[in-house]
């Protein structure tokens, strides 16, 4: 049985992308892609359709992270059903994502830095701070932290 994972953000060209670019090397790497299942969306409708942002790419380019064929999309509440998780980048996010999705019954929904020895801390908006470096380095710390917890379960 796989795990489903969604990553969340804004607009779905930055970060929540960047998650599951860089989770799904961390799988194949650890050859355990069989075990998940892994996406990315939006709780803004300000990006559907859109490709990864240009800075964000360069970024995982420069760390040698596979880029796929991704178009941004809005999370819908039929999402919370479908997903074991639902992880979110910043309060932002959590807030919209509470009102797509309702009350979290199930505790689904996180935030990615959860997984981190930085537990209370979350993962600015590259497209504001313009520290896509940053962004990538705080998305791979919490990425490798949720991979190790849910491989030790």
């Amino acid at each position: 049985m796989s795990i489903k994972v969604l990553f969340i953000c804004h607009g779905n060209i930055c970060r929540s992308v960047s998650a599951e670019y860089i989770f799904n090397k961390l799988i194949r790497e650890r050859k355990v892609e069989d075990d998940f299942t892994v996406d990315s969306a939006a709780t803004s409708t300000e990006e559907i359709g859109n490709p990864i942002y240009p800075p964000m790419e360069r970024a995982l380019r420069n760390h040698n992270i596979p880029i796929g064929d991704h178009r941004a999309r809005q999370v819908k509440r039929s999402d919370y059903e479908k997903y074991d998780l639902i992880i979110a980048m910043d309060e932002e996010n959590m807030y919209y994502l509470g009102r797509i999705l309702g009350e979290d019954t199930e505790g689904k929904v996180h935030y990615l830095m959860e997984y981190t020895d930085d537990p209370h801390a979350k993962i600015e908006d590259p497209w504001y701070t313009r520290d896509f470096e940053k962004a990538y380095q705080d998305i791979r710390r919490g990425c490798e932290g949720l991979l190790k917890e849910k491989l030790e379960k």
